[in-house]
């Protein structure tokens, strides 16, 4: 069994990731947490954090609030402003190539690239999630019946990729090729990006809330069953004909988080019951990382090198796994 450093916050974590080496939660009440040798607390948004997620490429944490205002840190230790739109909420977050930042707000996305204007995306219907594609300045943005795909630096019209339904979030492929979607169904949806060809995913028992692609982008590692469910997105036509791996199955539990390993072909898979489980994907090996606790795993995400784990849960209880203790 491997060690845990185990923190309680006693407030809803929204994110987990690493800034650097140091673990760093950020919590529902507006602050970051950075508990690792001594209790340090940085004020990210007044009134209440909404939103926040890693970004990989500039390897710094982005938020927004209540409070009208995204920021991000690279090191936990300080907070810059990038973008404010007055008393609205922000209620989705993304960062872009070249220090670029998205954001949503009602029926309005934002992207704010580096010694340029605030660009304002309008839609018709709220905008629930949003991401970059992994080349170029594009934005994929999730909505009622579909999703959109802008180049925010010129004023052409977007493209809509249609689908009846609710859709919360977005996710580009690691190569470009598709974009996925949450939907508030049990269910998502994708698209080939060159033709817009449909890919469902559906069959889980509850709603996908947390996702996860693979270190090679083979496979897309889903929450919202009993298992983790991975599709495989190595083909042409993404998962469509195929069955995807389920890996971790348990029948007295759900899957509420996943995290793929950042080098290996291996999955942490978070369940309700705050148990998390490392499987393999080629043989289905599992390794059991934490017994359990006292609510569901929100988020997890691995150190660069893959050998600590940290997690959050919803009532606060967090921690991070030492893989090789």
């Amino acid at each position: 069994m491997p060690s845990i450093a185990a923190y309680e916050f006693s407030e809803f974590v929204e994110t987990v990731c690493f800034l650097g080496d140091r673990p760093a939660f950020a919590l529902a009440d507006g602050t970051l947490r950075l508990p690792a040798g001594g209790e340090k607390a940085l004020t990210l948004h007044e009134g209440g954090l909404l939103c926040a997620a890693y970004d990989g490429i500039g390897r710094r944490l982005l938020s927004g609030g209540e409070d009208g205002r995204v920021v991000s840190t690279s090191d936990g230790e300080t907070a810059q402003e990038l973008a404010s739109i007055g008393r609205k909420w922000i209620g989705a977050v993304a960062g872009g190539p070249n220090g670029a930042v998205g954001f949503a707000s009602g029926r309005s996305a934002y992207v704010q690239a580096p010694k340029a204007e605030l660009k304002e995306l309008a839609h018709p219907r709220t905008v629930e999630g949003l991401a970059f594609a992994p080349k170029g300045l594009r934005i994929a943005t999730a909505h009622y019946d579909g999703a959109s795909l802008f180049f925010p630096a010129t004023d052409a019209a977007p493209t809509l990729l249609g689908w009846k339904g609710a859709h919360l979030d977005a996710s580009f492929s690691p190569d470009g090729r598709f974009l996925v979607t949450i939907m508030q169904e049990n269910a998502l949806h994708g698209w080939r990006v060159d033709d817009g060809k449909h890919m469902r995913m559906t069959g889980y028992p509850s709603k996908v809330k947390d996702w996860s692609w693979s270190a090679k982008g083979r496979f897309l590692a889903t929450s919202g069953a009993p298992a983790a469910i991975l599709w495989p997105f190595s083909g042409k036509d993404g998962p469509m004909g195929k069955a995807p791996l389920e890996l971790g199955t348990r029948g007295d539990s759900l899957v509420t988080a996943v995290a793929c390993h950042p080098a290996e072909d291996m999955l942490a898979i978070g369940y309700s019951d705050g148990m998390i489980l490392a499987v393999r994907f080629a043989d289905s090996k599992e390794a059991l990382l934490r017994r359990g606790g006292a609510s569901p795993v929100r988020t997890m995400a691995w150190d660069a090198k893959g050998a600590l784990l940290a997690f959050g849960a919803e009532n606060g209880e967090a921690g991070v796994v030492d893989i090789a203790g």
